[in-house]
């Protein structure tokens, strides 16, 4: 993946990360490791007793725990894994961007979990198909992968307005989600907004801004190539309330939207003009990395005109309403600037000068939100379900519930990158052996082979891994044809028609 290179194969390009290697280990103050965990919990012999698991989801957060479970020494593990949709790996096929298939191939890690005994069931809800009692008496355990599918709400004057979106459904639609396949987005109008700057606000930006040639020879969805055909977007403005120091998206996504061939990347200089002080404050508080955002985005302030399409990051800039009658012609913006405290912390204030950027379509990335699932408690403020190192506990007693477990997003809230769900996977895990172990969790009240049979019963159309294996291979046919990775089917029928040719043999007729 072009992660490793020799010295003497660097380019131009690649300078920004030797010099953040070497500030890297002058800087041990800001290493930024989490605390360690524990690869295993120490081995205690369960005789005569297979481990029995359910989990709910199928995303690198339950891929990550599936692997962890499957392949430890301590314990005879079987593993279920229920998911709604007829398609794996989650946010690896649609969260991330097509133009990142470096980032998505880390679904060929996952694709040996098959292989290594896991059981696959797709088109199954847990809470809708099979409740999460049922669940439970059919397993010692179940962990929870949701994730955090809902985008947290935009709450400034016009956001009902017709043309304003979250960053999730833009997403979902030109990763091509089957529940988000017949979205509309008015590409009418010459400039886009977007509020916020993770690295979700520089997908939309990119894709918004690219050319449909890169764009073709991607696995984004069919519908959203025919629509970009016709797109008549030139720029997108990018708004952040804090500096590019404080920058919520990776250096490295920076750096990949910058060397996007066909946009020019641009920062408004009036934005974020930083004294002495402050970039001597900034210095002596945030991390290498932090700092080596706030250069990389100083050598962009004086960009000049460019002919193409054109991405603008404007930081200092607060989002205080939409503007328009039914549909957005317009954002009001505050600026604001950074200063230093007393104790040499950065700070950000309002300046109550107030600005109007015309644009005719607003996506909001602000961050994700989880949802509850009927039957677990679940955290209303945090949008997370209540648990301690992976074990779900009732919201207002603190009581654990018996056998039952989160991991990812739905755990932790909506933090970190697809690894990061590898040590949060792992940490579950081990809350939940070392809870089996101890002979804390009951017995199954149903046997093993009753899990197809309440599948069968919930969902007769759920179908196993060769199913998704029909899909993949239909799928990458369709791609080979047009000189792309993959062509994906985007409707439920499509993808389910699809793997009925070939069903799971643990999911009956």
């Amino acid at each position: 993946m072009d992660a490793v290179k020799p010295v003497h194969e660097l380019t131009p390009r690649d300078l920004p990360f030797v010099e953040l290697n070497a500030r890297y280990y002058d800087d041990p103050a800001h290493q930024g490791y989490v605390r360690a965990l524990p690869t295993r919990v120490p081995a205690t012999s369960v005789v005569g007793r297979t481990l029995r698991v359910a989990i709910v989801g199928s995303g690198p957060a339950a891929c990550y725990a599936a692997e962890n479970l499957l392949t430890r020494t301590d314990s005879d593990v079987e593993v279920n894994i229920f998911e709604r949709l007829p398609t794996p790996w989650g946010l690896v096929r649609f969260g991330v961007a097509p133009d990142h298939p470096d980032t998505k191939s880390v679904s060929r890690s996952f694709e040996r979990l098959s292989s290594l005994g896991a059981t696959f069931y797709f088109g199954v809800e847990v809470g809708r198909d099979v409740s999460v009692d049922e669940l439970t008496a059919h397993h010692h355990a179940v962990v929870y992968a949701v994730g955090a599918a809902n985008s947290r709400r935009l709450d400034i004057p016009g956001s009902d307005l017709t043309g304003v979106h979250s960053a999730q459904e833009f997403v979902a639609w030109y990763n091509g989600h089957p529940d988000f396949v017949d979205r509309e987005f008015d590409l009418s109008a010459e400039r886009a907004i977007v509020i916020g700057n993770g690295n979700v606000a520089l997908d939309v930006a990119r894709i918004l801004g690219s050319s449909l040639a890169r764009l073709a020879e991607t696995d984004i969805a069919d519908h959203t190539l025919a629509a970009l055909a016709s797109s008549n977007i030139r720029e997108v403005v990018v708004l952040a309330r804090r500096g590019p120091a404080d920058a919520a998206y990776t250096l490295s996504e920076f750096i990949a939207l910058r060397d996007t061939s066909g946009i020019r990347l641009r920062v408004e200089d009036r934005d974020f003009a930083i004294g002495p002080e402050v970039r001597s404050a900034i210095a002596a508080t945030h991390s290498a990395v932090e700092v080596a955002k706030l250069e990389a985005s100083e050598q962009l302030m004086h960009a000049g005109a460019y002919g193409g399409n054109s991405v603008t990051l404007r930081y200092l800039t607060n989002p205080v309403a939409l503007l328009g009658d039914q549909q957005v012609s317009g954002i009001r913006v505050e600026c604001n600037e950074a200063d230093v405290g007393p104790g040499g912390d950065v700070f950000i204030r309002p300046t109550g000068l107030t600005e109007d950027i015309d644009c005719g379509l607003v996506f909001y990335a602000i961050g994700y939100a989880g949802s509850p699932i009927a039957g677990l408690p679940f955290d209303g403020d945090r949008m997370v379900i209540p648990n301690d190192e992976g074990r779900v506990r009732e919201a207002l007693s603190g009581k654990a519930v018996s056998g039952t477990y989160v991991t990812g997003w739905i755990k932790r809230g909506p933090t970190g990158v697809i690894g990061s769900n590898k040590a949060c996977a792992q940490e579950t895990v081990n809350s939940l052996i070392s809870d089996y172990q101890a002979g804390v969790l009951p017995e199954p009240a149903l046997p093993s082979e009753a899990v197809p049979t309440l599948v069968e019963r919930a969902t007769p159309h759920a179908f196993g891994y060769e199913g998704w294996q029909a899909i993949d291979r239909h799928e990458r046919a369709r791609g080979k044809r047009a000189n792309r990775p993959r062509r994906k089917l985007v409707r439920l029928d499509d993808l389910t028609a699809t793997a009925l040719t070939y069903r799971h043999p643990s999911v009956p007729r």
